[in-house]
């Protein structure tokens, strides 16, 4: 996969625009209504690109509990208008991740509002989480992607993040699975869990199994990434993904802060 062209940059910094709760979801608040959410994903997406992200990934993180795979049609018809408001609010490439695992739904978002990318938890091979079994589904998410025929990258995490692996301990063969036999534009490594630290070695066995393989696949960086950190990251992955270091506090389900992905984004342009 060629990153600059999808990416806008050859090391791309991504930024995270965490979504509220959805209707339907325990956690949405009627009250304040559709508007309220646009609103919220507009304004992270405004803050992100005015402190100089290359990318944006919008994600339901506010939807939990998470179905394990398919979400409902009015999940897929909200998220396709949110990533439309984002897409609105940048000229950066825009992606989709259908949380928990909803590959085909991500494609199909992406390609109706065209957007880059997207981001697949289990795209082949099977994990235990809190929602239960979450299986990969490369052969629907990849046929939907032909059928389609979208111009969308795949990035499939791999060892992800929140789960274990069933059957498979994390090592070369997930990753040549992904891309092998998934076929996967792309991989996501990550920590244990949402703004937990990705081990540097985690990231370099990942860059040299891509390598000793020959895949043509980046790397990314999926969790715990900081201003910090991101030269460290950058100086063996392809490209980071960030969410908690961004927003203000470092707390997750705040506002982005401009400050914040101006310090990160300063300090991923001086090792890249």
């Amino acid at each position: 996969m060629n990153v600059q062209a999808v990416f806008g940059a050859e090391r791309p910094v991504v930024g995270m625009v965490h979504l509220p709760a959805l209707p339907g979801a325990p956690g949405y608040d009627g009250e304040e209504g559709r508007e309220a959410i646009h609103a919220a994903a507009r304004r992270d997406a405004e803050r992100l690109d005015a402190g100089g992200v290359d990318a944006l990934l919008v994600e339901n993180f506010g939807d939990a509990p998470f179905y394990p795979d398919s979400v409902p049609r009015h999940v897929v018809a909200d998220l396709t208008a949110l990533v439309g408001t984002v897409r609105d609010a940048t000229d950066r490439p825009v992606g989709v991740n259908v949380l928990r695992n909803d590959g085909p739904s991500a494609v199909a978002v992406a390609a109706a509002t065209g957007a880059a990318f997207v981001r697949v938890n289990v795209h082949v091979g099977a994990r235990v989480a809190d929602q239960g079994m979450l299986e990969g589904h490369a052969h629907e998410t990849m046929r939907l992607r032909e059928r389609l025929d979208a111009d969308v990258r795949v990035l499939a995490d791999v060892d992800v993040k929140h789960s274990v692996p069933l059957g498979r301990e994390r090592g070369e063969g997930m990753l040549g699975d992904a891309v092998e036999r998934g076929l996967a534009d792309g991989v996501v490594v990550s920590g244990a869990g949402t703004g937990d630290a990705t081990e540097h070695e985690t990231v370099r066995e990942a860059v040299a199994t891509r390598d000793d393989r020959g895949l043509d696949a980046p790397v990314f960086v999926g969790s715990g990434v900081t201003a910090d950190t991101v030269g460290d990251a950058l100086s063996v992955a392809d490209g980071v993904i960030v969410g908690s270091a961004l927003k203000a506090g470092g707390e997750v389900g705040n506002p982005v802060s401009v400050e914040r992905v101006e310090r990160l984004v300063e300090a991923a342009d001086a090792v890249r």
